[in-house]
């Protein structure tokens, strides 16, 4: 495909998100923008929770963990399912009690304003840093195979993503997310099923002969017991997986909002079973997928795609799909799924995005109505602002991006993790004026045990249990200032 070709795809494609967008967002009150009246079918926001789970993420850099760990990264899926289902069992119930419309309004009623302030704080931190890393690689894998060919660079590219997203954000917010994150999904996942048939063919494999073969046998090993040391560890990568999900699903605005449209607590355990399930299937597909492509790349001899003097996995994809001439509905689904995958974790985090800090921080509710849609209007532009700069500050990091991600999650949503862990699990009120001191403290001190010298922790490698290892620290900083007397519990 030339890059014509493609930029009339992406005008086509956003068109349609453009009509949706019409038909959701013809109320634009903040009630529809934050909560879309309560009124998703579960099936519906199920369904596009998939999409919005994996984004670009998944779509590019899942598959290109194979040449460096094989499928161990299931171990983690795993660990994700056990982490919905505490999600859906304990969190759920929750929110939908106190009625919330920012979760993290469950810390002001359980601690005080500062316990919430600081929840707040680094949903907003980590939301920032991880839709920057997810919207940093779809741009990259999008000026790789367009817009480097029309001298386009890489910063307008991120600024026309963005551009184009708020554009259909705008009005509906989370109604309009809902309904576009499920056309995404579809279009993700028929991108990968697309590819996995033509590639397969070009093998001349069915995709169950594929799964037999012995290429994929030396490829698809997932379960690795044998060094506790190694990031790859099972338990390292399981535990990790459940405290993963929990705090990156469970304790997190973006993916919680969507969930709190559902009409009731019922259905919404309903989006979240039906969710988690779903997942472990789509995830061994990404993977299988990843096989392929490196079983591919070694029966004819292709390198791993450079950019910019740097060796990117990540790119692997995008570089069989649009330069190997395998099939011209290859490319076409490709590009339809690496947008869908871009639009599907930027889109719900801009909005979770601005409503966080609208309702959490500018406290929008309790403003006079005039005032409440114009405000959020005007956060809603700040926050496209801020992933801007941020996408472009993260092009300047080397690694394969999902280990990034990761990496930074664990740090940032470990204070989230121990002040909720605290609140649901004890009855104990704190002193809550030193609730940000601790949090804080919780980051630096996990940051000092996991940088610690060979000569102290010998060989072990640090990974996903990075993340209740900050949760704890930040749970027994919580005991330290604690009062005295306990409490009754919202629960």
């Amino acid at each position: 495909m030339t890059p014509t070709s493609i930029l009339i795809l992406i005008i086509v494609y956003f068109g349609v998100l453009i009509l949706i967008s019409y038909f959701t967002g013809k109320d634009d009150s903040n009630d529809v923008f934050f909560k879309a009246k309560r009124q998703s079918p579960w099936y519906i926001v199920a369904f596009g929770m998939i999409g919005a789970s994996l984004s670009g993420v998944t779509f590019i850099s899942v598959p290109g963990l194979i040449g460096g760990q094989q499928f161990a990264y299931m171990q983690g899926v795993f660990g994700f399912f056990v982490g919905y289902l505490f999600i859906a069992l304990v969190l759920i119930p929750i929110y939908y009690k106190l009625n919330v419309t920012s979760i993290y309004q469950y810390l002001e009623q359980r601690f005080g304003k500062v316990s919430y302030k600081t929840g707040a704080f680094f949903f907003l931190l980590s939301r920032v840093t991880g839709a920057s890393f997810r919207l940093f690689l779809v741009a990259l894998a999008m000026q790789y195979i367009v817009f480097e060919q029309m001298g386009v660079p890489f910063w307008l590219t991120v600024v026309i993503s963005i551009l184009s997203i708020w554009l259909y954000t705008n009005r509906g917010g989370i109604k309009t997310i809902v309904w576009t994150d499920t056309l995404q999904t579809l279009a993700m996942l028929t991108s990968v099923g697309v590819a996995i048939y033509l590639i397969n063919a070009k093998l001349d494999w069915t995709y169950f002969e594929f799964l037999g073969s012995s290429e994929f046998k030396a490829k698809g090993q997932i379960f690795f017991f044998d060094n506790p040391n190694a990031k790859i560890y099972f338990w390292k990568y399981f535990i990790g997986g459940i405290f993963i999900a929990i705090a990156m699903t469970g304790l997190d605005q973006d993916m919680m909002q969507k969930n709190l449209t559902c009409k009731n607590q019922k259905e919404a355990k309903k989006n979240i079973f039906s969710m988690a399930t779903m997942l472990v299937f789509v995830n061994f597909i990404f993977l299988s997928l990843g096989a392929l492509l490196f079983i591919y790349v070694e029966k004819f001899g292709l390198d791993i795609p450079v950019l910019e003097g740097r060796t990117r996995t990540d790119l692997l994809f995008p570089e069989i799909a649009m330069n190997q001439g395998l099939d011209s509905a290859l490319a076409v689904t490709f590009i339809i799924g690496l947008i869908a995958a871009a639009y599907s974790s930027a889109d719900s985090a801009l909005t979770s995005l601005t409503t966080s800090f609208s309702v959490d921080f500018l406290n929008i509710e309790n403003k006079p109505k005039e005032a409440q849609k114009p405000l959020r209007k005007k956060v809603h532009i700040g926050v496209s602002i801020v992933l801007v700069l941020v996408v472009l500050l993260f092009n300047m990091l080397e690694g394969n991006v999902v280990s990034n991600l990761f990496t930074f999650a664990t740090f940032t949503y470990g204070p989230l993790l121990g002040l909720f862990a605290f609140g649901i699990l004890t009855k104990h009120q704190i002193k809550d004026n030193y609730a940000w001191i601790v949090a804080l403290a919780s980051i630096l001190l996990t940051f000092g045990v996991t940088s610690l010298p060979e000569s102290i922790i010998g060989a072990y490698k640090f990974h996903w249990e990075i993340l209740p290892l900050n949760g704890l620290i930040t749970f027994i900083g919580l005991l330290l200032i604690k009062q005295h007397k306990a409490i009754k519990t919202n629960e």
